[in-house]
């Protein structure tokens, strides 16, 4: 019984999508603000990347080429990403037939353009922080080059193999599984426990944040339909659409203001998750010109200058008497590899703080700072902005709380001045995302509209379930934790159906769920043995 109902839905799928299709304009005004928006696009990026190149003196061209392959790359994650999550956002509009297909792919891109270019970069670096450090250190080199390289064409793999069956799976999870796969191989090759280099309690804290955020979609989206049924009695709010007619005016409002909160949302979550990526590509090929953040300004350094020195005495207060050590770099790079606390840890953490108090004033900004210096005093800052974060969750001496506030005060200026997002590449990965969407819609519309209830979806229950994501979804970039816009709306979509007992199509959950648990090992497996393989190439 269940399959000749999965069976009758897909063909009611096909011919109401097809209906649609056949009878809308071809969207020449949302194809003409689209291409508007691309190629002013395309000129922003190249003339601002063509400065930021101007002080970059490169003898070889090799770097560039490696610049731009990357990028490419990169890109094409972010590409692939359209198909998956943005598409997620027009869905309902699409299906319920408030706004025509192409118009509603303009639109939706406009706004995770928006998303992208007003979020805070929190979430791109709490994907980085799951990477190996030591590796972050040597992004400049055949080791980093390796990693960056796994973890995209893992991702692009994974998320193309379930686009194509159709499944609404998770762009965020598919990248955190290949981080994992990069961080225990890179373990393994050394010799040492694959776990040793996963900081698990950072990944734990982004797996919960993808664990719960389905739940929560299923069940509030659930209340949010309920709601709807106590209060709004127009029956025409829980009928399939029919034809190609659109909702009513109200509810059509409403369709089109949450699928335009649900990409911007998107915009300014998973957006990031690429950014990061692409700042380790920059700073691996062209240090000189994106390894310290240029706009930090004089006054700002004399300030930096100045806690600096209250830091470093606030430290000295927890260093062993008698302490010697020759290179404080080594014991930083050890501790924050291995996470565990030695008595060097603190004065060669002084002495580090020291060092980039000195270089930084000397050279009086960080602009200044000498085109082969760059690298060195980003990997300095980063170095110690890791340990720093990494202190408290060790067997460290415990620190006054007056010592904490200095520290956190001087931990943010380093992050200032090391993760960043320059504005021509937000503009790049909202161009992408856009472009994603535009080829790959389709498939998942018609897995959101007709193939995870047993009956369609009615215009409430799209209603329901894109409100409830957006507002998901903006929680979580608000406290900086990634979530999949894939599962947080097909899960609300299955709450809906539960709702109104209308059942679900148990052999697309089981395939979305399959996605769901198979997604991190497969993308593990497949980024740790392409890192391993990239290895011996890239030396």
């Amino acid at each position: 019984m269940a399959t000749s109902v999965t069976d009758s839905a897909s063909i009611a799928s096909g011919s109401l999508l097809d209906q649609k299709l056949a009878k809308s304009s071809p969207g020449k005004w949302g194809m003409i603000i689209f291409a508007v928006m691309l190629v002013g696009g395309l000129v922003y990026i190249i003339s601002r990347l063509s400065d930021d190149l101007s002080i970059v003196h490169q003898a070889s061209i090799f770097p560039y080429v490696l610049l731009g392959l990357a990028l490419l790359i990169a890109l094409g994650f972010e590409f692939v990403n359209g198909f998956h999550d943005t598409a997620n956002a027009v869905a309902t509009v699409i299906y319920t037939h408030s706004l025509e297909p192409h118009i509603a792919v303009v639109w939706s891109g406009i706004w995770n353009f928006i998303g992208v270019l007003t979020s805070s970069g929190a979430v791109a670096f709490a994907i980085i922080s799951l990477l190996p450090v030591e590796l972050i250190l040597k992004v400049s080199k055949g080791s980093g080059f390796s990693m960056v390289f796994a973890l995209l064409v893992a991702a692009i793999l994974w998320n193309l193999a379930t686009w194509y069956r159709g499944l609404p799976a998770s762009s965020s999870h598919t990248m955190i599984g290949s981080i994992l796969g990069v961080g225990v191989a890179n373990q393994l090759m050394q010799g040492n426990s694959g776990t040793s280099g996963v900081d698990w309690e950072q990944v734990t804290k982004v797996f919960k944040a993808l664990l719960i955020s389905p739940v929560v979609g299923f069940a509030c989206a659930a209340l949010v339909f309920l709601l709807f049924k106590a209060i709004a009695k127009d029956p025409r709010l829980y009928k399939a659409p029919e034809g190609t007619a659109p909702p009513p005016f109200y509810i059509r409002a409403l369709l089109i203001l949450t699928c335009t909160g649900v990409s911007f949302a998107h915009g300014s979550n998973d957006g990031q998750k690429g950014m990061g990526l692409i700042m380790l590509i920059l700073v691996g090929t062209v240090p000189t010109a994106y390894a310290l953040n240029h706009t930090v300004t004089a006054a700002q350094v004399q300030t930096f200058a100045a806690v600096s020195t209250e830091v470093a005495g606030a430290i000295g207060n927890y260093v062993e008497p008698g302490m010697v050590l020759q290179e404080s770099g080594p014991e930083l790079e050890k501790f924050v590899s291995t996470k565990k606390y030695e008595p060097g840890v603190m004065l060669a953490l002084q002495q580090m703080i020291t060092d980039i108090r000195n270089e930084a004033t000397g050279y009086g900004s960080l602009s200044k700072v000498p085109q082969q210096m760059q690298a060195n005093v980003r990997n300095q800052m980063y170095l110690t902005s890791e340990t720093l974060r990494l202190l408290p969750k060790s067997d460290a001496p415990k620190m006054s709380d007056s010592d904490m506030k200095a520290i956190s005060n001087y931990k943010k200026f380093l992050d200032t001045s090391t993760k960043f997002i320059p504005s021509w590449v937000k503009v790049a990965v909202a161009l992408a995302l856009g472009l994603g969407t535009m080829v790959g819609w389709k498939r998942i519309v018609v897995t959101v509209g007709e193939k995870i209830g047993k009956t369609h979806l009615t215009y409430a229950q799209g209603a329901s379930a894109e409100l409830v994501a957006m507002c998901t979804i903006l929680a979580a970039d608000n406290y900086g934790l990634p979530v999949s816009t894939t599962h947080v709306l097909s899960s609300g979509v299955a709450g809906t159906m539960a709702a109104n007992r209308s059942g679900l199509q148990m052999s697309t959950i089981r395939d979305i769920a399959a996605a769901w648990v198979f997604t991190l090992p497969a993308a593990a497996l497949l980024s740790g043995s392409l890192f391993w393989i990239f290895n011996f190439i890239v030396k």
